[in-house]
């Protein structure tokens, strides 16, 4: 299964000042697998190490020795690092801290071979030893779970087109967009992780997919036990198995665990937002671009790894996501803005670290929040995730009323759509009128966002 990821190795690869590229991400979105068919792409010569079953060379690597350390690998492959054409990959790295350290020499005395590692949990293992990442030395490419579009290519590659061809002024063919819909309600349920979509691809089986997503759990839950202390365990856990059931809300320590202080829980989402196992998206006051930049830090709400792991943490099965209705789908639960948020997140999958926020006002007597916002070149666009018809958008209402934005979206299980709207927004002590373009777009179509939201602009 081709992931797009390969196009930005590929960029890395031929760069010219190339620096050793650590992918992040959780366990198990493929990077090993990444790496290896981006290699066979690319003919060249893979020589993989996997450090956790070498933990011998830990003594090696401590060295900093660059001589010493490739003589180890060499023999370890049996062949030559450094030949025309070869990739070394240092998978697991986390399992040799001192791997970690050692990729500044790669780059300062072997600067001709590239050099891919991959780790998990890495915060976790940098927390306990006495140095920090090799900054200025190395290159970042965060991966996450296969998209919607991904997974597409994978089971129904036809129907790609449709989404390439995706416009508000052109009409969907109906039976297109019912297909789709249908395979996003699929994706729902199998999510975008590598093995489980594997699974459905080749067997149909939703019960199948579910085996996976079982056996992905536990093995997070045995990642825990590896670096957390014992006595913090069962609050790691815990915290793990709840994130799930409190997406898309505002956090509060108390419902991780009414016995544990709140720095305790905080902490532990710290950890597992470190490790990619969930993502915080941080209120801001969306005053302009970067939105990050006036983040309320104490302020977020959390978003899981995956829809399909979701669901399965959950205990949503596939006959209970196949029977909502649309409105139940979109505006019941969290599964849409899961759904949402986790493409967001990974919008730009690559060397930046992937950020989001929302906008929320709380008032004495009632809240406004607005599901996501994001920033396309210089321009702000809130999102909200809903099925209701413009006039129930209170929240976007006076978002656009303190003057954060003139075009909106919005995602639902419609075609494209693009309408004027109007409200009344209390100025000074009198109404005032404001104007705003809402977008309305498909969830199967979040992927597209960059490409119509610029083409609406012309």
């Amino acid at each position: 299964m081709r992931r797009f990821s390969e196009d930005s190795l590929e960029r890395w690869l031929h760069g010219r000042r190339r620096k050793p590229l650590v992918l992040r991400g959780a366990r198990q979105v493929g990077k090993s697998t990444l790496v290896r068919n981006f290699a066979a792409m690319q003919g060249l010569i893979l020589n993989e190490v996997n450090l956790e079953r070498h933990l011998e060379l830990q003594r090696a690597f401590a060295t900093l020795d660059i001589g010493v350390i490739c003589g180890e690998l060499e023999a370890l492959v049996g062949r030559s690092l450094t030949a025309q054409g070869s990739l070394l990959f240092l998978d697991e790295i986390q399992a040799v801290p001192a791997a970690i350290q050692a990729l500044r020499y790669f780059y300062e005395e072997l600067p001709a071979l590239p050099v891919i590692a991959a780790g998990s949990l890495l915060e976790f293992v940098l927390a306990d030893h006495g140095f920090s990442m090799p900054v200025g030395r190395i290159e970042y490419h965060h991966l996450g779970p296969m998209t919607f579009r991904e997974f597409l290519q994978a089971i129904e590659p036809t129907l790609c087109h449709y989404l390439d061809e995706l416009d508000f002024e052109k009409a969907l063919p109906e039976v297109a967009h019912r297909k789709l819909l249908e395979r996003h309600r699929q994706y729902l349920f199998v999510g975008g992780m590598p093995e489980a979509v594997l699974e459905f691809c080749e067997s149909s089986s939703f019960q199948d997919a579910g085996a996976v997503h079982r056996r992905i759990v536990s093995t997070y839950e045995d990642d825990f036990s590896k670096y957390e202390r014992r006595d913090r365990l069962a609050l790691m856990q815990r915290v793990f198995r709840l994130i799930p059931r409190y997406v898309g809300r505002k956090v509060k320590y108390v419902h991780y665990s009414r016995e544990e202080r709140s720095r305790d829980v905080k902490a532990t989402i710290e950890l597992l937002a470190n490790a990619r196992v969930c993502h915080r998206v941080y209120a801001s006051n969306c005053s302009g671009i970067p939105l990050d930049a006036d983040i309320h830090e104490s302020v977020y709400k959390l978003l899981f790894l995956d829809v399909g792991l979701m669901n399965h943490v959950c205990g949503v099965q596939w006959p209970d996501l196949l029977n909502q209705g649309p409105v139940q789908l979109v505006n019941e639960g969290a599964v849409a803005e899961q759904f949402i948020g986790q493409h967001l997140v990974f919008a730009g999958q690559g060397m930046d670290r992937p950020t989001l926020v929302y906008w929320l006002r709380e008032g004495r007597k009632a809240n406004a929040e607005v599901d996501f916002v994001i920033g396309l070149g210089s321009e702000v666009f809130p999102i909200e995730v809903k099925a209701g018809k413009s006039g129930s958008l209170r929240s976007l209402h006076q978002f656009v009323g303190r003057g954060k934005s003139e075009r909106v979206l919005r995602f639902d299980l419609n075609p494209p759509s693009r309408q004027q709207v109007s409200f009344q927004t209390p100025v000074g002590g009198t109404l005032q009128e404001r104007r705003f373009e809402l977008m309305s777009l498909p969830l199967y179509a979040v992927e597209e966002v960059g490409r119509l939201c610029g083409a609406a602009a012309g």
